[in-house]
């Protein structure tokens, strides 16, 4: 009986979701950039994972509960740049652009350090 194929990752790195931002929704791992935290929250958002992005929400900005649209058809993310972010720094920003069906979503999100576990803080829309 032939193995089933692997997933590849939604956030675009190449590798398989269960080796790259599954281990982070699982719990199993926790993202060491603010980079690898924008990815696995947009993988979260493909998978609608509302709980992960919950939990990796930083509690001074966290919503009580997240309405995830059903019917959003994510179809890709591009980091266009990061600052700080690393295992250095307490803060950090992305800027990424997230494609969707019918248009695509352009950010830079503000990530900081929550008892070491990097969060996401807020983000500003850009044209």
């Amino acid at each position: 009986m032939a193995a089933m194929p692997t997933r590849s990752c939604p956030c675009g790195l190449p590798r398989t979701y269960e080796d790259c931002c599954g281990r982070f929704h699982t719990g199993a791992a926790a993202a060491p950039t603010a980079e690898a935290l924008m990815r696995s929250r947009y993988s979260a958002f493909v998978r609608q994972d509302a709980g992960y992005l919950l939990r990796t929400w930083h509690p001074r900005t966290r919503p009580e509960r997240l309405d995830l649209g059903p019917g959003t058809r994510w179809a890709g993310l591009e980091i266009l740049a990061a600052t700080g972010g690393s295992a250095f720094h307490s803060a950090g920003t992305v800027t990424f652009r997230a494609s969707y069906r019918g248009g695509s979503l352009h950010e830079r999100s503000r990530f900081e350090r929550v008892d070491g576990a990097w969060t996401y803080v807020d983000g500003e829309f850009l044209d």
